[in-house]
């Protein structure tokens, strides 16, 4: 039996006393409504019962003591009637990272970005390394120590762009935020009650000296030296289109051209997971591209299907072969060959078009590119300088920001003229620069003379 007394001077306070065995013990409960204790005089009542007759606990009992938490169960323990609680092992760092690695379900590009995240965390802490073990002051070392470790880390070290081997911030930052994805995985499963990485510092992913501005005269040298027609498009793509290589230039098809309104439809699978309307996009047609299209559609084979089908190939080494082209056309290779060649194409887009406008052509917000992709030009702030005169007024204010500096008042009418009349004979011109291609394509040379071939085609 099990006797329930009342403590206190406002007689509030509960106690239980029992015998188990021929010793008296005392079980106190404190503060607890009338309820509470008659439950536990009840149960602990049926728990000495058993244990004096020798029979198992009824299920019930069973599952209230296992439904205590860790104080009210200590009570049990103390007075003799359960075993204490074994522990749960503790999960290790190695654990986490397999699991969260097998419940990632993302691009490869970006399997590949998380992979050396968790080699750096197997690398600083140890695979063994409990999880409770881990700290908010040691996540701080383990950032300090990606930032300035010089050796790499992983199964594979190659060489790193800076100078003494270091990881770029931009770099530091990503691999951070992958880290703290890493620990909040934890605290949702379970395996931590916070995570020891929450309030540590990412920093910019943004690498402004990575960045590079391809010309139009560059881009005219490395289409003239690439071997033939299939990297002339993939680079024309990248540089006129701004699509991403190879993912985006190696998926557009010959019917995803619309030679009509000049514009062409891009499956993005970079960005196909953030919901409807991102896994498409109409990106404009420009006279540099659209002469290069022409080439593609009037070599193609019969049952062709793919644009750009070198870039299509699987395991394709582009950026070897881009890196020579290069070299061939007299220039020095840049920082991120291919996605430079995109942000150029949105730098000169952005002069021309609202932001919003341009960003949606390249599949991002506008946040995104000023972040990682608009580039700042020397003419912006020789304009400046100069006082903008060159830029053309009216009337005392000035207008047209947005046509480039060396333009007399006669090259924008004559620029103007061009336009309405491409816009009259259904040429969609979006890219300032060679003139020459515009006026044969608005003509009815080889652009349009293949668009009414193309028309009756069945590959259309």
């Amino acid at each position: 039996m099990a006797g329930l007394v009342w403590d206190g001077e406002n007689r509030d306070l509960a106690r239980i006393t029992l015998y188990v065995g021929d010793r008296r013990k005392t079980i106190r409960l404190g503060k607890v409504s009338k309820a509470i204790a008659d439950k536990w005089q009840d149960r602990i009542g049926e728990i000495v019962a058993s244990i004096s007759s020798g029979a198992g606990i009824a299920p019930d009992v069973a599952a209230w003591i296992d439904g205590l938490a860790d104080e009210g169960y200590g009570r049990l323990v103390k007075a003799g009637l359960v075993l204490p609680r074994v522990s749960q092992a503790s999960r290790t760092l190695g654990e986490l990272c397999d699991r969260f690695k097998e419940h990632s379900s993302v691009k490869p590009a970006t399997e590949a970005s998380y992979a050396q995240t968790l080699d750096s965390l197997r690398a600083f802490y140890g695979e063994g390394k409990p999880l409770e073990d881990i700290s908010t002051e040691s996540a701080d070392e383990w950032r300090k120590w990606i930032a300035s470790n010089k050796a790499g880390e992983g199964k594979r070290r190659k060489a790193r762009v800076a100078k003494d081997n270091r990881l770029s911030p931009a770099t530091v930052s990503k691999r951070t935020k992958v880290g703290k994805q890493v620990f909040r995985a934890a605290v949702r499963w379970g395996w931590l009650p916070k995570s020891p990485f929450d309030g540590l510092r990412a920093g910019s992913t943004a690498n402004p000296s990575r960045a590079h501005y391809i010309d139009v005269a560059t881009t005219a040298d490395l289409l003239d030296a690439c071997p033939g027609l299939e990297w002339r498009i993939v680079v024309a793509l990248a540089r006129y289109a701004g699509l991403r290589c190879p993912s985006e230039v190696g998926a557009v098809r010959l019917t995803d051209i619309d030679w009509q309104h000049g514009r062409m439809t891009v499956m993005a699978s970079k960005t196909e997971g953030h919901g409807e309307g991102h896994a498409s996009r109409l990106v404009p047609i420009c006279p540099e591209l659209r002469g290069i299209l022409a080439e593609v559609f009037e070599t193609a084979e019969p049952g062709a299907t793919l644009v750009a089908p070198l870039a299509s190939r699987a395991g394709a080494n582009l950026r070897t072969t881009f890196e020579r082209i290069i070299l061939r056309a007299g220039h020095k290779p840049w920082p991120r060959l291919f996605q430079n060649l995109r942000a150029s194409c949105e730098t000169d887009w952005v002069e021309q078009y609202p932001a919003h406008v341009v960003a949606g052509w390249l599949g991002h917000s506008p946040t995104i590119a000023a972040r990682h992709y608009l580039q700042t030009r020397d003419h912006h702030f020789r304009d400046v300088v100069e006082g903008g005169s060159e830029r053309g007024t009216k009337r005392g204010t000035k207008v047209a920001p947005n046509t480039p500096p060396q333009a007399s008042e006669a090259s924008r009418n004559v620029s103007q003229a061009e336009s309405d009349s491409a816009e009259n004979h259904g040429a969609f011109e979006v890219f300032p620069g060679n003139r020459g291609a515009s006026e044969r394509l608005s003509s009815g040379t080889a652009g349009t003379r293949t668009q009414d071939q193309r028309i009756k085609s069945p590959m259309l």
